[in-house]
């Protein structure tokens, strides 16, 4: 869990939150855009860089 603690150190949202979006670009082939859209419908609104950084 350190090596994840350092990979995420100094970003806005929980690294589960961030893995979640990974895994469903990877999984269903969205765009970032589209996992902007899903993640505002579950109250968490970010920008679509967030999730391409």
């Amino acid at each position: 869990m350190l090596v994840l603690d350092r990979l995420f150190s100094g970003r806005h949202f929980d690294h589960e939150i961030i893995l979640l979006c990974i895994r469903w670009y990877l999984r269903f082939k969205l765009n970032f855009r589209d996992l902007v859209e899903m993640m505002e419908e579950l109250g968490l609104p970010m920008a679509h860089t967030t999730i391409m950084r």
